[in-house]
């Protein structure tokens, strides 16, 4: 049997500050990270290391002078070892809260610790911003990809008119989209939209109309810059295993070059090739802007609000149809990043041709102004 726990304690001595609470944060993510560390540490080196699955970090409360961490726990045991495991769970955290090594001092005493239902535990999970309830541990890939699984990338849709693929989009908020501009140059009747999730391009899944279309003010169309647009839609996306929200980046979070990210669509699977029925996804690298902007490469038209990734010598990358689509980082607690929003590019996979995205730290703040997110 599995079991699922939601539990809390209190960590001393923090200075009071909100951004605890946000969690995009660095200050979020890096308080989680050592108290995730923490925790795993714990149960991977104790006598129930058999039993654990998982422990995350899945709010932070800041509080007077303190921070309030709300966790969430999945074990396995028989029935039968049920309460035994339970008792040795508190104690195993109470041990490694208590045990002041690092500079946290937490207070073992404030542990509480509450059995919930398998659907509690996902809807807490799924609640939060790009963390995946089926994990694969491995990243394999639009042109040179490979099939994605069911529940991989939860925030991709299928942006439709009327009723066939046009665009990839990523879902950021419970009405709400990211995608690229050019995605609206046939028509910019939201009337002629529908938006779909899961793996499979059709039948659609989970379809949902659109409201309104917000397209960056600056955008020319014909023209690269600033190809980016909000989808609002008529009703809430119910938030679920296989369906609910990517991060969003904070404006000042920098990705290097050389970063591992993963581009996924339903696009061409080779420049002005077929279409696939079943969502693809590919591994690819950052590319350093300068290098992108070399004489055998795009000669200097990659603005700073853009970015690039794919590989010089080419083969994998995005395609005809993955406009729009996204690009994510996983960062060190696996919890998935927008990076970059597909957008441009010279066919597909061609050698010191990469694939061009929006740089979204660059629109993080536009992206808030439009959505409140």
């Amino acid at each position: 049997m599995v079991y699922y726990y939601q539990g809390r304690f209190t960590v001393l001595d923090i200075p009071h500050n909100e951004n605890y609470a946000r969690e995009t944060s660095p200050e979020n993510n890096y308080l989680s990270k050592i108290l995730e560390t923490k925790m795993a540490d714990a149960f991977q080196s104790s006598s129930i290391y058999r039993q654990y699955i998982n422990s995350q970090v899945i709010t932070l409360d800041p509080d007077n002078n303190s921070v309030i961490a709300h966790i969430w726990l999945i074990f396995k045991s028989p029935r039968s070892m049920k309460e035994n495991t339970r008792r040795r769970i508190e104690t195993i955290l109470h041990q490694a809260l208590n045990n002041h090594s690092g500079s946290l001092n937490i207070d073992p005493n404030s542990l509480s610790l509450t059995e919930i239902s398998k659907t509690t535990a996902e809807k807490i999970i799924n609640n939060r911003c790009g963390r995946r309830a089926r994990m694969s541990a491995t990243h394999d890939r639009v042109r040179g990809g490979s099939n994605a699984r069911e529940g991989e990338w939860p925030w991709q849709a299928s942006l439709k008119i009327n009723g066939r693929h046009y665009c990839g989009a990523s879902l950021i908020g419970k009405r709400h989209l990211v995608t690229a501009a050019h995605c609206f140059q046939k028509t910019p009747n939201p009337k002629n939209y529908t938006v779909s999730f899961g793996t499979l391009v059709t039948p659609p899944y989970m379809q949902h109309y659109v409201q309104q279309i917000i397209i960056h003010e600056n955008y020319v169309p014909g023209e690269h810059h600033d190809d980016i647009a909000v989808v609002l839609l008529t009703e809430e996306v119910p938030f679920q295993n296989d369906v609910h929200r990517v991060c969003l980046p904070e404006a000042t979070q920098i990705f290097l070059p050389g970063e591992g990210v993963v581009v996924t669509g339903w696009g061409a699977l080779f420049y002005n090739g077929d279409y696939p029925l079943l969502l693809q996804k590919a591994p690819v690298k950052i590319i350093d802007t300068n290098t992108c902007n070399s004489r055998e490469a795009y000669n200097g038209m990659v603005q700073d609000t853009m970015l690039c990734a794919g590989y010089m010598e080419g083969n994998i990358d995005a395609c005809q149809g993955d406009s729009g689509g996204p690009l994510v980082y996983p960062n060190s607690r696996n919890i998935w990043y927008l990076v970059g929003i597909v957008s441009w590019g010279e066919e597909c996979g061609k050698i010191n041709k990469p694939g061009v995205y929006m740089r979204v730290t660059a629109y993080r703040n536009w992206i808030a102004s439009k959505t409140g997110i």
